[in-house]
């Protein structure tokens, strides 16, 4: 399934030979830019534009057009090149449009050979600027990857140019003119109906840039109110979960994108509100809502792009987030206008003396109070039609999810063996929304976690005090499924558990991997124990960071443990002193990257006398809850979703079997 990205979002690139494909309302020019790796061009013949459409690797039109497409052969480039930047601007022609705030917003779309989209992205918020860098492919660690730039120019291509060092950057900018001119006779005029643009964004929602993620949206974020998120200004590198992207929780989506309402065919027209990817058409029908008489063809497991199984069903799970909260925003959207339109009809009825009372004013009232009913019906509607499409897909997905991807009642387990190989993800929960609350997404993350995990045992409301103990312990079994989870999916050797019990309060909740044997040492206990796995892990990643850096990896001391270890701390802060909290800290922000990952599980308020000092830490992790909490937003609309732990059902022995299996194959093994 083709990712939807948004701007400062990055994707993966599975192929190198590719097209990249423009869009736009009015005649624009192409380009391209072949940069180093700190992002500077070089001179005029690293920029490919209409008078000179060709250079190794990378060839674009020779003339203005509303459509483009570019053809790139990353494998022919330069070696000397590892930043690609494709650039759109509006020709200077007489009457055309001066900036792109006039137009419609362009669209970008790398695709394959065969014209199956790999990711797109549409230029919104643009406004003054008449230039503009749509997209990159940038090499990172010897593989391509698309990143979605959006950063417009109002002094046009010369300033573009400029911004990217190039030197004589107006002279080249006027040649490209120039060129433009000489072939605007043979531009290709816009199109008159977007009938085949269908996947558009509703506004510009920041998403994170996180290494080695393969889908632009592969993220979450803390649900904010509208008023906390509007001030916020997201950086490319991504918002932290307690800093979310702009279009948090309740921001409905623009008129026109694929989560609102599509703009009216003519004025005074009827609004669709049907999700673009949800409208069925049965050429050669026009109407873009006609259904086709057999209905829609019956959803298939793994139906999405992707090398393996595995990753079709991780990018079909991703697919079926986004189309839930595009059509919720667009039902939502609904909703608000048809709310809108009635107090502006019963404002006029009011302010209209003749009206106000007697029986004319009641008949307005009511003739507007129905017409709101219907508009909020018609949307309803189109919701229901599209939960039950995606209802009927899950239903089909969920038994077909492999052990990483399942949840514990799965019988995928009753038939688990030890894996060979890693997974790409994980499945750390459920989510939903209030109005498809039935209907559950399953919450995938990419592996290796790029971000530590806190599991929040402290109760939301202080008038529920007497709970605090029954979340602790629920706290400490969503922490044991998560764990056993991660010791099921890997291959025998690759991957350990450690875990800190300063108390001793866990022990009959860990009783579960400690009576398997899986856990690579006993819960450690007391101030010394804490101490001692610290300074352990501290080690570690000291040592493999010196190691990966200086370029000899084998140099490493003999016996070090190099497999991924998870560290479970139970019960922070208690047992930890200034330094324990120093080297947990350490931990959090270098060891991901050297496989080292935290798990979390406390109270925040226990912290409380630390003050600001452990703010960074708490904001560095993921926080999840081990009850039903809408903390988390999506990437792409910014909806308060309801996480739900994935614990194991009660009374099943599913858990205990499996570890029984990693234990034996680990004995096996060593």
């Amino acid at each position: 399934m083709a990712a939807e990205l948004v701007r400062g979002q990055n994707h993966p690139l599975s192929r190198n030979r590719i097209e990249i494909r423009i869009s736009a309302d009015v005649p624009v020019v192409a380009g391209a830019t072949l940069a180093d790796e700190s992002g500077r061009v070089r001179g005029t013949d690293g920029v490919a534009h209409p008078g000179a459409p060709t250079l190794p690797g990378i060839e674009v039109s020779r003339q203005a057009a509303a459509e483009h497409r570019l053809a790139v052969d990353l494998d022919a480039l330069s070696a000397a090149v590892h930043r690609v930047g494709v650039l759109i601007a509006l020709p200077a022609t007489p009457g055309g449009p001066p900036r792109f705030g006039a137009v419609a917003a362009p669209r970008a779309a790398v695709t394959g050979l065969d014209g199956a989209e790999i990711a797109g992205y549409t230029l919104t918020e643009l406004d003054a600027e008449s230039a503009v860098v749509a997209l990159e492919l940038y090499r990172r660690q010897d593989a391509w990857k698309i990143r979605a730039v959006g950063q417009g120019y109002a002094q046009g291509l010369a300033g573009l140019l400029a911004d990217q060092g190039l030197p004589g950057a107006a002279e080249l900018a006027r040649g490209i003119e120039e060129a433009v001119a000489r072939g605007l006779t043979r531009s290709v005029p816009a199109r008159t109906a977007d009938t085949d643009r269908s996947r558009r964004t509703a506004a510009s929602v920041t998403g994170p840039d996180l290494p080695d993620t393969a889908s632009a949206a592969g993220s979450f974020h803390e649900a904010q109110t509208p008023g906390d998120a509007a001030d916020r200004r997201a950086t490319p590198d991504g918002p932290t979960e307690s800093e979310p992207a702009p279009g948090a929780a309740g921001r409905a989506p623009a008129s026109g994108g694929p989560g609102g309402p599509a703009a009216p065919a003519s004025a005074g027209g009827p609004i669709d509100y049907t999700h673009p990817k949800r409208r069925q058409v049965s050429p050669p029908q026009a109407p873009e809502t006609a259904v086709p008489a057999d209905g829609p063809a019956p959803p298939v497991a793994g139906d999405a792009a992707g090398w393996s199984m595995d990753e079709r069903l991780y990018n079909q799970v991703w697919g079926m987030f986004e189309d839930l909260a595009r059509s919720t925003a667009a039902y939502r959207s609904a909703v608000d206008f048809a709310e809108s339109r009635l107090e502006k009809e019963l404002d006029q009825v009011l302010s209209d003396p003749r009206s106000r009372l007697g029986s004319a004013g009641d008949v307005a009232r009511e003739a507007a109070q129905a017409r709101q009913a219907q508009l909020v019906e018609q949307a309803r509607a189109v919701l229901d039609r599209d939960l039950a499409q995606l209802t009927a897909e899950s239903e089909v997905v969920e038994p077909a999810l492999p052990p990483a991807y399942a949840r514990w009642d799965n019988p995928v387990w009753h038939g688990y063996r030890v894996p060979t190989e890693s997974p790409m993800a994980i499945r750390l929960g459920d989510l939903h929304l209030p109005e498809s609350a039935p209907l559950r997404i399953p919450m995938l993350v990419r592996l290796p976690l790029e971000r530590g995990l806190w599991i929040d045992s402290g109760v939301p409301d202080a008038s529920l005090s007497e709970e605090t103990g029954q979340l602790r312990h629920l706290a400490l079994r969503a922490a044991v499924a998560l764990a056993a989870r991660l010791l099921a999916v890997h291959p025998t050797g690759e991957f350990g558990v450690q875990v800190v019990d300063p108390a001793g309060a866990g022990a009959s909740a860990f009783a579960p991997l400690t009576g398997a044997g899986v856990l690579a040492a006993p819960p450690a206990t007391g101030a010394a124990g804490v101490a001692g796995v610290l300074g352990r892990l501290t080690e570690r990643v000291d040592l493999v960071q010196m190691a990966v850096r200086g370029g000899a990896s084998d140099a490493l001391p003999p016996g070090l443990d190099t497999s991924r270890q998870l560290l479970i701390v139970h019960d922070f802060p208690h047992g930890f002193d200034d330094r324990a909290v120093t080297q947990l800290r350490y931990l959090v922000d270098e060891g991901p990257d050297v496989g080292v990952h935290l798990l979390l599980v406390a109270d925040r308020e226990d912290a409380a006398a630390y003050g600001p000092l452990l703010d960074p830490l708490w904001r560095s992790l993921m926080r999840l809850s081990p009850v039903p909490d809408d903390h988390l937003a999506d990437p792409w609309v910014g909806h308060a979703w309801t996480y739900e732990p994935g614990l194991v059902p009660p009374g099943s022995q599913v858990l205990q079997q499996v570890l029984t299996k990693v234990a034996t194959a680990r004995t096996k093994h060593s």
